[in-house]
Order: C-alpha cells, then sequence, then structure tokens
C-alpha cells in the first residue's frame, strides 16, 4: 500500500509529480489520482512551511477514509464481524486462526479466505492475540524432579563416536542410579 502520509510530504515540500514518482516509485497516475482531493480543496503544492503530520493525517482520512480504517476496505468484514461472539470464544479456546478460517467457510457458510479472517483478527483482536504469544516463566523445578542428560564436554573426557547420544531432558523417575 503506497504511504499517503510521504507522498503528501514530498508535494508539500513543492516537488512535482514527476519527481514524487521518480522519488517513491510510484506511478503519475495514482499520484495524481491521491493529490486531486488536495487541489480541488485549493492546496497548492510548496505553500512553504513546517509539515503538520496530524492536520494532513486528517485531510488524508477523510479524503480516502478506508486508509485509516481497514474495516473500510474491508468488504467482507462484516459477514466475519456476525460471528465476532464466537471467534471471540475460539480464540479463548486457543483454537487457530487458520482453523476459525475453515469453520467459518465449512460451518457457518461464511465465504471468506483465510487472510482476511486473519487480518480481522488482528484488528479486532489486538490485545487477545498480543497476550496469547507471551511465555510466562514455569518457575523453579523441585530438586529431584528433573536431570539433564547428554553428551558431557569433550574436555572432561574422550567418548567414542559410536557411543554419542544427544543431550535432552528426561524425568528423574526413568533414570536408574548406577552406583
Amino acid at each position: 500500500m503506497i504511504d499517503l502520509m510521504e507522498l503528501f510530504r514530498h508535494w508539500h515540500s513543492g516537488r512535482s509529480q514527476v519527481q514524487i514518482a521518480e522519488a517513491l516509485d510510484i506511478d503519475r497516475k495514482t499520484i495524481r489520482k491521491y493529490l486531486a482531493p488536495a487541489v480541488a480543496a485549493g492546496l497548492t503544492p510548496g505553500e512553504g512551511g513546517k509539515f503538520d503530520e496530524p492536520l494532513w493525517w486528517e485531510l488524508i482520512t477523510g479524503w480516502f477514509p478506508e486508509v485509516g480504517d481497514p474495516a473500510a476496505r474491508a468488504v467482507t468484514w462484516p459477514a466475519i464481524a456476525a460471528h465476532h461472539d464466537w471467534i471471540d470464544g475460539q480464540l479463548t479456546a486457543s483454537v487457530t486462526v487458520a482453523t476459525i478460517a475453515q469453520r467459518l467457510r465449512d460451518d457457518h457458510g461464511v465465504a471468506v479466505s483465510e487472510s482476511t479472517v486473519r487480518r480481522y483478527v488482528a484488528a479486532q483482536f489486538a490485545e487477545k492475540v498480543a497476550e496469547s504469544k507471551v511465555t510466562v516463566a514455569r518457575g523453579a523445578v523441585p530438586p529431584g524432579d528433573e536431570a539433564l542428560c547428554g553428551v558431557p564436554h569433550k574436555a572432561s573426557y574422550e567418548e567414542p563416536d559410536n557411543m554419542r547420544r544427544p543431550p535432552g531432558r528426561v524425568d528423574a523417575g526413568l533414570v536408574r542410579r548406577q552406583h
């Protein structure tokens, strides 16, 4: 997607559409399309002064509402939103987004792609998605409950190549004591 803020920043500084096209690698017709509302509003390039980003963001989202609100450009979101509470329950039960998308299609008859469901979940359940990615430390393990077994450091002794085993964790109850 085109960074409209950057486009208008270049335009505000007085660059021509050709210069903007070369700098941002955007087609001139596309630039003309996005600049049309500004020109119609009577704004001219290079008016001087400092670039006021909040003001420009307000203008841009007024001219192009789909830029500020992803739901405005997502035509299938209303069909997904009808199942918002169900999706919330699925996420709470740790069901993957891929499975949720498949169940929406198969069980609920919603013609929607997995990537659209992913965007919907990311936008509507941002906090829940962030919480699911947090790893909580498990705490201290009581002595004797766990043992580390594997290959000791090479400096301690030489082990024949056919005797090497990959290191790993095992339950201490399964380790046989040899005296």
